[in-house]
């Protein structure tokens, strides 16, 4: 059982925190929560109490005898701050040791994470960004902070990341200790990576399009274990319902005329480009302002459908153009098998076609990975290589697909 330390700092994001402690503690986390002498002005001791089926401390005084400022760091597989406050981060940055909270976080030998949330004018301060500095300098993971609705009226960013982003997060990070790796070494770090996921929609009216049955869960796993290992991550999102990954730029499309241009826009200067969004690989001809009726004698409207740039291949052109080595290209091929030849087969000669560095080949029969939250791939390689990923969760998938990549940079 993963033994959880969960920070609790002084904001008024403290009440996500107990989302994110039920999340923890529903999957089988055994989940010590600390919170600031202020983080217990916004929830008190009792719910994080109830919520966790341990006693809650603040101060270094209680329950001396079990030296929890020490034992608790000492033996935890991850210590997770969430929020982190401004006040937190600093004190954090300086070694200050002046309540239960930060004296575990000088004895914690295993991954740190700090959520921030704060005013945005707070986050962007230079003290807060040198703090920020010196705490990833020092190995600790501290997660971006997203942008949307603050305290008040105020907008920005410096909004804590939604607890289910932020647990799938701390998730990751604790597989790979799972799996025998240090997740502090975070081989990512100093490289941008630009990942798409999701389905495009083709406008045929107001109220119809044409579109596929991809969820965007592979492309977010993407997106989410890449910030987890270090990565500046800007995601291109084409109709996908999920939460925002923690500590990823968002950025949300609808065509596949919108996905090529965002995509093509973030990959200048990119040390990687994965494409795991699904585009239309049509669209119709004309689109209409009205909604298209019923005809009377049953007759259908015919739709007159028009060729989709291919994105992935006019990546690929853009580098070859531009002489240069990067970004890695990866590519995805939903394939199925049919007279004409086996999955590997079709996926073999989509790679020769597109040119691509990468292709991450799934077995889609039957309606096989769409929306699922597991998936099993062979990633084919220019240079002639297969390497096969089990059956796991997407965020496993997606860490066999970075490790590939960065065997090429």
């Amino acid at each position: 059982m993963p033994r959880v330390v969960l920070g609790i700092g002084g904001g008024i994001a403290a009440y996500k925190a107990c989302e994110l402690l039920r999340l923890f503690t529903e999957s089988g986390h055994d989940v010590t929560v600390v919170p600031t002498a202020a983080a217990l002005r916004f929830v008190g001791a009792p719910a994080w109490a109830a919520l966790s089926g341990k006693p809650v401390h603040t101060e270094v005084w209680e329950g001396v005898h079990e030296v929890p400022h020490v034992k608790l760091g000492q033996q935890a597989d991850l210590v997770l701050v969430a929020p982190a406050t401004a006040d937190l981060l600093s004190r954090a940055a300086t070694g200050r040791a002046d309540d239960l909270l930060t004296n575990v976080l000088l004895t914690a030998r295993c991954p740190v994470v700090f959520a921030p949330a704060m005013h945005t004018e707070m986050w962007e301060h230079a003290a807060t960004r040198a703090n920020v500095a010196t705490l990833r300098e020092r190995g600790a993971v501290v997660i971006e902070p997203a942008e949307g609705r603050l305290t008040g009226a105020d907008s920005g960013k410096g909004r804590l990341p939604e607890p289910t982003e932020i647990f799938a997060f701390a998730g990751d990070i604790l597989r790979r200790v799972a799996a025998g790796s240090d997740p502090r070494t975070r081989d990512l770090t100093g490289h941008r990576v630009v990942v798409s996921a999701g389905g495009t929609r083709e406008r045929l009216d107001p109220v119809r399009y044409l579109g596929n049955r991809s969820s965007g869960l592979q492309g977010y796993a993407l997106a989410r274990t890449a910030a987890a290992r270090g990565a500046e991550v800007t995601l291109v999102a084409a109709n996908a319902a999920l939460a925002d990954p923690a500590g990823v730029k968002v950025v949300r499309v609808e065509s596949t005329l919108e996905l090529r241009d965002a995509v093509e826009a973030a990959a200048v200067g990119a040390d990687a480009v994965v494409m795991a969004a699904a585009p239309a690989d049509f669209r119709p001809r004309h689109s209409v302002e009205v909604k298209i009726k019923k005809a009377d004698d049953g007759s259908a409207p015919t739709v007159e459908l028009v060729q989709n740039p291919d994105i992935l291949a006019g990546l690929v052109r853009a580098r070859a153009a531009d002489g240069r080595s990067t970004p890695v290209i990866v590519g995805f091929a939903a394939e199925t098998g049919d007279d004409n030849g086996g999955v590997l087969d079709h996926a073999r000669a989509k790679l020769a076609r597109k040119g691509c560095d990468l292709l991450v080949v799934n077995d889609v029969g039957g309606g096989r990975v769409f929306g699922e939250p597991e998936n099993e791939a062979m990633i084919l390689g220019a240079d002639g290589s297969a390497t096969p990923v089990p059956r796991g969760s997407k965020s496993a998938v997606a860490d066999a697909i970075w490790d590939r990549v960065v065997t090429l940079w």
